[in-house]
């Protein structure tokens, strides 16, 4: 794939939509693409957040590992970002990906990411958009379970 394709495939992707199409370039060219096959993991729950990975084709499910077993707790598709989380925060991943079906990505390394938003504060603008946003949708859904919850309890 040409680097002006990767550049539109970032382009696409929420946290990266409103940035300079230079800063882009500069993050395609830094990045590497990377497949799995289907049931591959992408990574690791508690494993350090070396890395963020965005779908080009193909899904990945997102998987919690508790004692109860493992609860796939979401999916994620083309044009989506996963593993962003670790990178920001400095933790270790909240969750496992695991391939779904044979997948492609566009394998960011925190180094490059890390680089890219301290020389462009409208990259670390727009991702703190986006991880707002996802917050936000999380926090609606957690307060809509609960109020199904507790009018299913009285």
């Amino acid at each position: 794939m040409l680097l002006n394709d990767e550049v539109q495939l970032l382009r696409k992707v929420p946290f990266f939509e409103r940035v300079d199409p230079c800063k882009l370039k500069l993050l395609a060219f830094a990045s590497q693409r990377v497949s799995y096959s289907r049931g591959d993991l992408v990574f690791e729950q508690g494993d350090g957040g070396d890395a963020a990975y965005i779908i080009i084709e193909g899904q990945v499910d997102l998987i919690s590992h508790s004692p109860a077993g493992d609860i796939k707790i979401g999916e994620a598709s083309c044009n989506s970002i996963i593993g962003e989380m670790a990178l920001l925060c400095d933790g270790p991943r909240t969750s496992s990906a695991r391939a779904a079906t044979d997948v492609e990505v566009l394998r960011i390394s925190k180094d490059c990411l890390s680089k890219v938003m301290a020389n462009n504060p409208r990259v670390s603008v727009e991702i703190s958009r986006a991880l707002a946003e996802r917050l936000r949708v999380a926090t609606s859904e957690l307060d809509s379970n609960r109020i199904r919850q507790a009018v299913f309890a009285e």
